[in-house]
């Protein structure tokens, strides 16, 4: 037994890692002073039966027992090991019963009957089974009384455990009862309790080191059972020591510990203890950054509340955050080199990592610096970094910490060193702008800009962004930064005028971090500071724009937007503008500039095309909401004309956006919104839906790609071999076959080279001779095309189709959609060069409803003398009637091209490409009238042939909306509208059986009844002759209704009759009334015969 004040260590790590791998060979290497921790667990392993030894052989008990040979205590375990523990077992568990009661005394023991002498004397002359149950018992007594409800933390007093002469006998004691006693003794219950004794953290150390495998379980037990902050309390430091002897004894598990502590925000001064143990830079920053710049919010407030409290206390020397703060400020110090005041290369990244920590401690966790701290960051944050990347990132943390920690300009002398340090970046910035990478002047100038626009809450999110942390900036905290800002450094003209002498960022993509010249532009346009000062910023944002390469930088779209607005809205109200400058505005881009940027488009990066699309769509939008109030202003600003978007690839542009949206920096969504609004003729919803895309078209049959260049050599076809196709094609159309299949393969960009070749033989397509293939392929030729140019498109392919005499542009096109339909009749009966036609049709309405609207708003009453222009309503009702008009025509056109032609024969191949253009029409049509309801009803009061009623409800589904107006429709004075409404209203019957069809065509016989005595002879002949036959279908749908048609067919028969009999002298009308009798009664025995032999119909 050692002697002496001091106890030793619990356990040696090497050994223990030893023990715990089962290394027996080892052993020797140690002392017994080494070995004596592990006495229990070595003397039994080497006494252990065979049978219990799973396997292992009988030299790895000898090489044990050569180990413990010259050890004196060995023999006093030997003993403990020949207690009977069956017995003992019995008496733990009434010990155990006997605590659980209510009322129990101390003195009261199932172990100890009887205590002659006070404790220690008694364990001294005992025997080793007297000792064991003396020992058992007080453990038991410490381990009831830790499960009593206590306020405060208790230190129980023994004379076995408070004595030093008596630990090492007692710990070799506990270690054997808990493996002889598995079921009765817990591991971590028993170290629970031995943090209320003394020498507990020790006592606990020697019991796991005789269990290397409970380990683990240990630690984490205590650390669940621990506070978030254990410092404050003495039950917590003496977990606190206890876990940092079981770390001190295996430090390979106390990264474990450590992330244990995090995961259950407990005992946060262990983990700095833990971290302070290894290495500063790989250890302690890494923990301490991700700990408060991690993703989890509770371990944040965790560790916040804990350096908090921390710096409530008084501070002492030997505190977890007085170790750590010495450690995080004597690394920093190892960064400065006060002699060249000039950060090393190799320390830009770890002083970058060091900024960030701070920054962190300061805003998340509320550090607060002491004078001699905030001397070294201040030496730190204005050391000269290397020009490059890692040096920029430290300068431009650097200047966010000056932010962050605004302590650091307290003192006057600190203050001139930062002025000093930030002019010298303004000198040194020159260098590093416009490399491709983000240099430090343009955050500087960007704090600039929002100093003096007083938007210090945009410098917040600046700093916060730049540092990656959301951290609290109090406004009130930057009002010295401000001054030195705007007052001392940057003044606002100086801001401008410097900002547009920047070069441009050269290759600007996304990827692309931090923050670049574009951003000042932003800001210093979204603060008219350019306009204020009269700085021209338009040759700058327009160089940009070309610099520009996909992904887009998302501040590029922003940057269009604020431009935007700065050349059509005037500034008056802005701070700082005076009635002078107020109307000064920044410059369009010219038609030409425009232009250029889509003369040679790379499909690879079309950044700026797409930029300069989305800046002309934007400043036709803003220009034509804000119309009214430029036109009041008296001012005369530009307007984009057609012919700029005629020589603008949109829908080429709008496709590639859509495919590639990640490379577009948000830029397809507010495209795609403005193109519906100012194209709607590029936004169809059935060319959206069913769209047919390149990839779709590809050819990806071998053989047909090898037919193809079997009459041509290289993959694109020649001007001249796609003419001589076309000429040969009605004899020959194989060549053209081949030809249209490479074409499709060509990218719509390429292929457009080919369009006049293609477009202008649009009538050779139409021959009789030229098979279905050819007009398949070139639909989707056309198609293609269409993804390029559209505008262009449709002028050329309906001049094609036209008469050479007759010329139009597209402008044509939009003001008068009919002229397409005045194209080669053989159009109306080739379904596939119909589609083209129907589609270019579909678009030029849906442009020339836009176009009257927006010259309406353009040609506004107040743009011009008052009283020259009717009223504002009557401007819009004549609109109405003109597009109504328009579609009206068209709609009647193509309803007519549904019917057999006069000089039309009847073979199967009319009869289908017929039904096939039917088809093509109802689709066509049924688009319409779900677009406008007021076009169906417009159509239907004007009538048409009455033949063409079952193609149109069959083939247009939306034509039950007509139920809605045949009771208007009967009541009209003309008898042809009132016969078309009877038909119509049949048709619908048997293709829309609904009470609501049921209750209209009830109405219908009750007004054909009335009419029956209500019309004069020659009229009522020929109404009835025409609507009677429609009454076998109402029955068929109806039947409940067959008695009122039956009686409505005997009042005809038996006014027709009656009329004869009148008008006998009158051949004509004899013959009209015996005409109608027997179409009443043919009808009659059509519907008789219906019910009678049909029964599938229910009467």
């Amino acid at each position: 037994m050692r002697t002496g004040t001091m106890l030793p260590d619990p356990a040696n790590p090497e050994a223990f890692q030893c023990i715990e791998a089962g290394n027996v060979d080892d052993l020797k290497k140690f002392t017994a002073d080494d070995l004596r921790p592990f006495l229990s667990i070595l003397v039994r392993s080497s006494l252990i039966q065979a049978g219990d030894l799973q396997c292992r052989p009988v030299e790895f008990r000898q090489k044990i027992l050569v180990s413990l040979s010259d050890i004196e205590p060995v023999n006093n375990i030997v003993a403990l090991l020949s207690v009977d523990f069956q017995t003992l077992e019995v008496d733990v568990k009434k010990e155990l019963q006997l605590r659980q009661k209510l009322g129990n005394r101390e003195q009261d023991s199932v172990l100890v009957q009887s205590l002659q002498h006070a404790l220690a004397i008694d364990y001294e002359r005992s025997d080793a089974t007297r000792r064991l149950r003396l020992v058992l018992s007080e453990l038991l007594l410490i381990i009831s009384q830790m499960h009593e409800p206590r306020q405060e933390y208790y230190m129980k007093s023994s004379d076995l455990f408070d004595h030093f002469v008596y630990v090492e006998d007692v710990c070799d004691t506990i270690s054997i009862a808990l493996v002889e006693l598995p079921n009765l003794l817990s591991i971590c219950d028993v170290c629970e309790a031995m943090l209320h004794v003394q020498h507990g953290p020790w006592i606990i150390c020697r019991l796991v080191a005789n269990m290397p495998d409970a380990f683990t379980e240990v630690c984490l037990h205590l650390i669940s059972n621990g506070e978030k902050c254990e410092e404050e309390t003495e039950g917590g430091l003496v977990r606190l020591e206890a876990l940092k002897l079981l770390c001190k004894m295996n430090p390979r598990n106390s990264l474990l510990i450590r992330s244990r502590c995090v995961e259950l925000c407990r005992m946060p001064a262990l983990s700095i203890l833990l971290s302070l143990d290894a290495d500063v830079e790989n250890n302690l920053i890494p923990f301490l950054s991700g700990v408060l710049l991690g993703n989890d919010q509770q371990v944040r407030n965790w560790f916040s509340y804990y350096v908090r409290n921390g710096q409530k206390r008084k501070i002492e020397s030997t505190s977890s955050l007085m170790h750590m703060r010495t450690a995080v400020w004597t690394y920093l110090k190892t960064l400065v080199n006060r002699t060249t005041k000039v950060i090393k290369a190799s320390h830009a990244v770890q002083a970058s990592s060091l900024l960030r920590l701070i920054c962190a401690l300061k805003g998340i966790a509320a550090f607060k610096f002491t004078d001699e701290e905030v001397d070294d960051l201040v030496n730190l944050v204005t050391l000269k970094a290397p020009d490059y990347g890692p040096g920029h990132r430290f300068v431009t943390l650097g200047i966010c910490t000056l932010l962050a920690c605004p302590s650091m300009v307290s003192l006057l002398e600190h203050e001139k060193i930062i002025i000093e340090w930030i002019r010298s970046l303004i000198r040194e910035d020159s260098h590093t702008s416009g490399k491709g990478n983000s240099s430090y002047g343009e955050i500087l100038l960007l704090m600039a800009i929002h100093f003096h626009s007083n938007q210090l809450n945009a410098i917040s999110d600046l700093v916060c962004t730049t540092l990656g942390m959301k951290i609290p900036i109090r406004i009130n905290t930057m009002t010295r930064i401000k001054q030195i800002f705007t007052q001392e450094i940057f003044t606002e003209q100086v801001i401008t005028q410097h900002a547009v002498r920047v070069p441009v960022t050269t290759n600007l993509k996304s990827s692309i971090a931090g923050f670049l010249p574009v951003h000042c532009v932003y800001q210093l346009i979204k603060s008219r500071a350019c306009m204020k000062h009269r700085v021209p910023i338009k040759e700058w944002v327009y160089r940009q724009i070309l610099a520009s390469e996909q992904p887009i930088h998302p501040v590029m779209p922003a940057l269009m937007e604020v431009y935007v607005q700065s050349i059509l809205t005037t500034t008056t109200g802005f701070g700082g503008i005076t009635p002078k400058t107020a109307d000064i505005n920044n410059e369009p881009f010219t038609d030409e500039e425009i232009l250029k940027v889509f003369q040679s488009i790379n499909s690879e990066n079309l950044a700026a095309p797409l930029l300069v699309l989305y800046y002309v769509l934007l400043y036709e939008d803003y220009r034509l909401i804000n119309l009214k109030t430029l036109i009041l202003s008296g001012k005369k600003f530009k307007s984009y004309s057609g012919k700029i978007f005629s020589q603008i690839p949109v829908k080429f542009l709008l496709q590639e956006a859509q495919k590639g949206q990640h490379k577009c920096g948000g830029l397809f969504p507010p495209l795609l919104k403005l193109l519906t609004t100012h194209f709607p003729q590029l936004c169809l919803v059935n060319e959206w839906l069913g769209e047919i895309s390149s990839a779709n078209l590809e050819c990806r049959d071998p053989l047909v790609v090898l037919g193809s260049k079997h009459y041509f050599d290289s993959d694109e076809p020649t001007k001249e071999e796609i003419n001589q196709a076309f000429e040969i094609c009605p004899n020959f159309s194989a060549k053209l076959v081949g030809i249209l299949e490479a074409c499709k393969r060509l990218p719509p960009h390429v292929l457009w080279s080919h369009a006049n070749e293609i477009v202008f033989n649009i009538k050779v397509v139409l021959g009789p001779t030229v098979p279905r293939k050819v007009h398949d392929l070139y639909k989707d030729v056309w198609f293609l095309l269409n993804n390029v140019y559209p505008r262009h498109l449709w002028e050329m392919t309906t001049n094609a189709l036209l008469d050479e005499t007759t010329y139009l542009i597209a402008d044509d096109l939009i003001l008068d959609p009919v002229q397409i339909l005045r194209c080669d009749p053989r159009v109306f009966r080739c379904a596939p060069i119909l589609s083209i036609l129907l589609h270019m049709l579909s678009a030029s309405m849906s442009a020339s409803k836009y176009f009257y609207n927006k010259h309406l708003l353009e040609n506004h009453p107040h743009a011009v003398t008052p009283g020259c222009i009717a009223p504002e309503i009557e401007r819009d009702e004549l609109k109405t009637a003109l597009i109504a008009l328009q579609e009206s025509a068209i709609i009647q056109i193509l309803l007519e091209c549904c019917l057999i032609q006069k000089n039309e024969k009847s073979t199967m191949e009319n009869d289908l490409c017929r039904q096939e253009v039917q088809q093509l029409i109802c689709i066509f049509l049924h688009q319409l009238f779900m677009a406008d309801v007021h076009s169906a009803k417009l159509i239907h009061f004007q009538s048409y042939p009455m033949e063409l009623l079952p193609v149109t409800v069959r083939g247009i589904p939306s034509l039950h909306i007509c139920l809605d107006f045949i009771p208007e429709l009967l009541a009209q004075p003309e008898l042809e509208k009132q016969c078309f409404a009877i038909v119509m209203m049949s048709h619908l019957a048997v293709q829309c059986s609904l009470p609501k069809s049921y209750g209209i065509a009830k109405h219908a016989i009750a007004t054909m009844l009335s009419m029956a005595s209500g019309i004069v002879s020659p009229e009522r002949a020929e109404f009835f002759s025409a609507a009677i036959p429609s009454l076998c279908r109402v029955s068929v749908a109806f039947p409940p209704l067959v008695d009122d048609i039956i009686a409505l067919l005997f009042q005809v028969a038996k006014i027709s009759n009656a009329q004869n009999s009148i008008e006998r002298n009158r051949m004509s009308q004899v013959v009209r009334n015996k005409k109608l009798f027997f179409i009443s009664q043919e009808t009659f025995m059509k519907i008789v015969q219906q019910l009678v032999l049909n029964r599938k119909v229910c009467y």
